[in-house]
């Protein structure tokens, strides 16, 4: 017999991994200035990869595969009265577009209300079979 619960657990993994997907976006807007990090120098932005698996045998599920640093270069400014000033003068800031992270933020946004609706309209649909066995 199938695990009546599989789509409920498939739409769980997504929800995870979306979460912590808005989480490093969230990181990364709050960093957006940070010119010093305990590693020296500027936050670098931080992206998260997505990996499947096959869950049960007939299923995929999403896990995090890791969370990476962004390795596109830094923003450079030029600020000589910036305590992080180099000497000629010019400032190393993160390499965060908030252009890129508002839309990663509403895409990830999208998919974890995706899979809530998914997980919603099953466990109506669960709760009508149920009803309908009691006849």
């Amino acid at each position: 017999m199938r695990d009546l619960f599989l789509p409920l657990k498939v739409s769980a993994t997504g929800l995870e991994a979306q979460k912590i997907r808005l989480n490093t976006i969230a990181s990364n807007l709050a960093n957006i200035n940070s010119t010093r990090t305990p590693q020296g120098g500027p936050y670098r932005r931080k992206d998260v990869l997505f990996m499947s698996y096959i869950y049960d045998s007939t299923a995929i599920g999403v896990d995090i595969k890791e969370i990476i640093e962004d390795q596109r270069p830094f923003r450079v400014v030029f600020d000589p009265s910036h305590p992080d000033a180099d000497k000629e003068g010019y400032v190393k800031y993160p390499n965060i577009n908030p252009m890129e992270e508002m839309v990663n933020l509403i895409s990830a946004s999208r998919a974890y209300e995706a899979n809530l609706t998914m997980i919603n309209s099953y466990k109506e649909m669960f709760l009508r079979t149920l009803d309908l066995l009691k006849i």
